[in-house]
């Protein structure tokens, strides 16, 4: 079993801190007060995006708290002190699961992980991608390739990122290739990449 590196869940933290990232359009008036613990099956999920990315960020892994809410804004990765906190709206992750399945369920817990991580642990082979967002992608990437998806798993993940992007995303033809990055640098098959994507 995996020892949970990035996965720290806490009681709820009391400050709102500054929302880093939110896959959203709008923004809702998000109240800490409702945050609780989050559901099992997203835990799991978590687990599978901490195991593809610890190794990555070892030894300054962030602490992430993980939690539930329904008046979040779907995916929302906010910084509360030294600590990130990840807030998913649950009806969001229903429907999303619903659509696209886990493997979707994971590329949105990635790509708002992947800015605690990169605050923490910036990778060298990011160097080139000046955007914090661009970067969020390509850690989504790299955990997308830790996980075990079929081309067509895959393509429902990459989908799922393509329709909820933050406010601040850049168009889905700079963010393709930023994830590409992710996933070939961290062990993934370019091809199944390029398949994947091509269902866009």
């Amino acid at each position: 079993m995996h020892r949970l590196v990035v996965i720290l869940v806490l009681a709820p933290l009391a400050a709102f801190g500054q929302v880093i990232c939110a896959l959203s359009s709008s923004v809702p008036a998000y109240d800490s007060t409702k945050d609780e613990r989050p559901s099992q099956d997203t835990l799991e999920l978590a687990g599978q995006v901490n195991a593809a990315l610890a190794p990555r960020c070892r030894p300054n892994c962030p602490q992430i708290a993980v939690f539930r809410n329904p008046t979040a804004a779907n995916v929302m990765m906010i910084a509360v002190s030294d600590t990130a906190k990840l807030v998913y709206a649950p009806k969001f992750f229903t429907t999303v699961y619903n659509t696209w399945g886990d493997g979707a369920i994971v590329a949105l817990l990635a790509h708002a992980m992947g800015h605690a991580i990169d605050a923490n642990a910036p990778a060298a082979w990011m160097k080139g991608i000046a955007s914090p967002e661009l970067r969020a992608d390509a850690w989504a990437g790299c955990a997308l390739a830790g996980n075990p998806l079929t081309s067509k798993s895959l393509g429902e993940a990459l989908t799922a990122l393509m329709r909820f992007p933050s406010k601040a995303h850049p168009a889905w033809a700079q963010r393709a290739p930023a994830l590409r990055l992710g996933y070939t640098q961290c062990g993934g098959d370019g091809a199944q990449f390029d398949r994947a994507t091509s269902r866009q």
